[in-house]
């Protein structure tokens, strides 16, 4: 059975204010949670981005549900530190833990000044990361000279069951790449169809795990008011590959975002105000395979949403 859980976006609320949200979540029906891991946001106006690692563990101490962290090592974090933060929270609260990882976006990691790599050294240091987070995991000491270098590290601190790598993708192509490494796959809603390629690519290529759905969804009192609140949170995060990688600030995504026409924003949010179009809308991405869906109201106000949704739209789904 699918289970249903809550989406945390750091870029857009501030931490306090998602850790209310995390708990009500929990109380309300959700199964489950997951969050970004952003050092900018995508826009000015969504305002905030607060540090993913700190606010996983006062959420894990705050609620009983399982959380999981998409996180892209090899640049602005060293691989030994992800593997230590993830042993950390692993040990910490034990099956409760996991974490997604991918190649990243320019917004965040150019902070480090060491250049933006094209596609396939990204991919590239992304799988030397998940070797050595794997190693380190596993008790090993390691050392490397690649795309990434370790020195001697060895973790001190490591759960009795190394927790789910996650592969996160957009494309069919990737999906197929992350079945070699993964534990898992997750993607954001798009086309059906597409989303069924992108598992069967998983599958058919020996993928394992759970196949696990991020949805960004807007939901308000009138079509008006959801169609507003996607429009002026979520119209930056409408562009496709290479330019949601490859941009660097919320100026950017600004300017290039200012005359983004509201059809496009549909396309990329589901958005209604009729609570059993929403549940429709989910039922139907269960029906594609989907182990888990991830509910990510792009609005900055998470009360409404986790109250209307776990009262009316998670019953219809159980």
């Amino acid at each position: 059975m699918t289970v249903y859980g809550w989406h945390a976006s750091h870029e857009q609320v501030h931490p306090r204010a998602l850790l209310d949200a995390a708990v009500a979540a929990e109380e309300s029906g959700f199964g489950a949670a997951m969050c970004s891991d952003h050092f900018s946001p995508w826009s000015e106006r969504q305002g905030q981005s607060g540090f993913a690692w700190s606010w996983l563990g006062a959420a894990l101490q705050a609620t009983g549900l399982s959380f999981g962290v998409v996180n892209a090592p090899g640049q602005r974090y060293h691989p030994a530190i992800v593997a230590q933060a993830i042993g950390t929270l692993a040990a910490m609260y034990p099956g409760r833990f996991w974490a997604a990882l991918g190649t990243g976006e320019a917004s965040n990691e150019h902070i480090t000044g060491g250049g933006w790599p094209r596609k396939e050294l990204r991919a590239a240091r992304l799988r030397e990361s998940v070797d050595v987070i794997r190693a380190l995991l596993a008790g090993e000491e390691v050392s490397r000279d690649g795309l990434v270098t370790v020195d001697r590290a060895r973790l001190w601190t490591r759960p009795a069951e190394p927790p789910a790598l996650v592969g996160a993708a957009v494309s069919v192509e990737t999906a197929r790449w992350c079945a070699e490494w993964a534990d898992g796959l997750i993607t954001v809603n798009a086309p059906h169809a597409h989303l069924r390629r992108m598992i069967a690519a998983y599958r058919d290529a020996g993928g394992r795990g759970l196949v696990c759905l991020q949805a960004h969804l807007s939901w308000a009192g009138t079509d008006a008011e959801a169609e507003a609140i996607a429009y002026e949170q979520w119209r930056s995060n409408v562009f496709p590959p290479p330019v949601c990688w490859d941009l660097e600030l919320t100026d950017h995504f600004d300017a290039v975002s200012a005359e983004v026409p509201m059809a496009k924003v549909a396309a990329t949010v589901d958005i209604s105000a009729d609570l059993g179009w929403h549940a429709a809308r989910l039922r139907s991405y269960a029906d594609l395979g989907f182990d888990r869906i991830y509910l990510h109201h792009v609005g900055q106000d998470q009360a409404a949403f986790i109250d209307a949704f776990g009262a009316k739209v998670l019953p219809q789904l159980a």
